[in-house]
């Protein structure tokens, strides 16, 4: 999660735009590059027993007592950016759209030689979050104590802080969290079905089971705030969660729950605060198969891309000088890839079907939409102002200075003493390159004049977020195999 401390510092400077020196491959940029990349730095963000294949060669196994203080076993998941706490909320959401990529782009993903890693990625969150659920009405939220993590600079390996759990259950209730973990399992059991069907059967009975506790014992869980607080309330992921699990089992249950009782929005982000849009793409697929109860949420899954489009009479989403969506500070690449994933996703539903997006007069069709998503997906990695990558070790001038705990810290025995109190002198104020590559991160990124500082003190413009990294993966598999849409 990103420092609460952390002073972001700005460079005042005004930037022309100005390209050069970039990775390119026939005119554009190396989408396969950087889609390996990506899938790299989910496997550097594990918890957990590693596994022999495990690429970044620096890091090692961690908290493989998680759990033990309650008698359950923790171990696993993923931390979900530059600490050392596992979060429900962000890791189940990096679940979801990791198997939404999978399942929309498998071809693509295929064709790059990067769906057994995605797949692998997907199992490395579901395993965990398989142990999280075993009870009924019952699921772990939390593993490791906030507060006290980030009074450390410790590379998880050799982290001494408290492991303290949260759960939520029917006295205490989270609907935003289990709704979300539903989500996450329902749309994997769609990628596992084929390829492993009785751990697919499991995955979508946790599902069926997590969202009917959402749905029974309904209550906003605040255990995670300040870092993870819903302010969006758990309406949008209870419409998430049964879009999936109609997609994954086709009963009129969910659809029936759908038309009945969901309540939706018209919103301008997808986030893992927000999945109302996301919702809203999925089931305009369906509509445009016929179900035309739907309607509505076509309607709306326009309405969220005329609010991002700059030339949409619509628009109110603030786009930079550069060309980059920019919502609000703190991890602000986390909207870009988003953005980015829907109008990919979009536009592929838009061309299937021969539809166009309606913002009031004016009309886009689905090359519109694909070309604004390459757009944010190339300012990303090199084609903006500061004419550099936001992507370690990907392109031109990347960042070296991620604010990350693993990356920063130098590889150190097991039985290393570590000092708190003197770990912030040691490795997070010193203004060099981190010992350790976190090869394919993508960073918070630049502000809103495009302006950035390569710092492991400006977190909120070098801290990583794997539901950042997660929902690029479409969208660039996507581009490796049509560098030219």
């Amino acid at each position: 999660m990103l420092g609460l401390n952390g002073k972001t510092m700005i460079a005042i400077v005004f930037c022309w735009f100005a390209l050069f020196n970039v990775v390119v491959v026939n005119g554009t940029f190396d989408y396969k590059d950087a889609l390996t990349k990506s899938l790299i730095f989910l496997e550097a963000q594990r918890s957990g027993k590693l596994p022999p294949n495990h690429r970044p060669l620096w890091r090692g196994d961690s908290a493989l007592d998680d759990g033990k203080l309650v008698n359950v076993n923790l171990a696993g998941g993923y931390y979900d950016a530059g600490d050392n706490v596992k979060y429900g909320l962000p890791m189940a959401f990096t679940v979801t759209t990791l198997a939404w990529a999978a399942h929309t782009y498998h071809a693509d993903l295929k064709a790059t030689g990067e769906l057994q890693n995605t797949y692998n990625a997907i199992r490395w969150g579901t395993d965990y979050l398989l142990k999280c659920s075993t009870k009924r009405d019952q699921l772990w939220v939390q593993v490791g104590d906030p507060d006290l993590d980030h009074q450390c600079w410790m590379r998880p390996e050799n982290m001494n802080t408290p492991r303290t759990v949260l759960k939520i259950d029917s006295n205490h209730p989270g609907t935003e969290l289990a709704a979300e973990t539903s989500a996450a399992l329902a749309s994997s059991a769609i990628v596992f079905q084929h390829i492993d069907r009785p751990y697919a059967h499991r995955l979508l009975n946790r599902a069926k089971r997590l969202f009917k506790f959402a749905r029974e014992h309904k209550g906003t869980f605040d255990g995670e705030c300040p870092f993870y607080c819903s302010c969006s309330g758990y309406n949008d992921e209870l419409l998430w969660a049964a879009t999936w699990l109609h997609i994954a089992t086709k009963k009129p249950i969910y659809l029936k729950y759908i038309q009945e009782e969901s309540i939706s929005a018209n919103v301008a982000e997808f986030s893992w605060d927000l999945k109302y849009a996301g919702a809203q793409v999925l089931l305009s697929g369906i509509y445009f198969q016929g179900e035309s109860s739907l309607e509505t949420f076509k309607n709306q899954a326009d309405n969220f891309v005329c609010a991002v489009l700059p030339e949409s009479q619509y628009h109110r989403v603030y786009i930079t000088s550069g060309g980059l969506v920019y919502l609000r500070d703190g991890a602000n690449t986390q909207y870009v890839t988003s953005t980015a994933f829907l109008f990919s996703a979009y536009s592929d539903l838009l061309a299937q079907h021969n539809q166009k997006v309606v913002c009031g007069s004016q009309q886009f069709d689905s090359t519109h939409l694909m070309k604004f998503a390459k757009q944010q997906m190339d300012y990303l990695l090199g084609k903006n102002p500061q004419g550099r990558s936001y992507m370690v070790g990907f392109g031109n001038n990347p960042p070296k200075q991620p604010h990350h705990r693993g990356a920063s810290v130098p590889v150190l025995s097991t039985n290393a003493n570590v000092n708190c109190g003197m770990s912030f002198a040691e490795w997070f104020n010193t203004n060099i390159a981190n010992p350790n590559e976190l090869t394919g991160a993508i960073v918070g990124g630049p502000d809103r004049y495009d302006n950035f500082f390569d710092s492991r003190k400006a977190s909120s413009m070098t801290e990583p977020c794997t539901y950042i990294n997660s929902i690029a993966v479409g969208v660039l598999a996507k581009l490796a195999n049509n560098p030219n849409v």
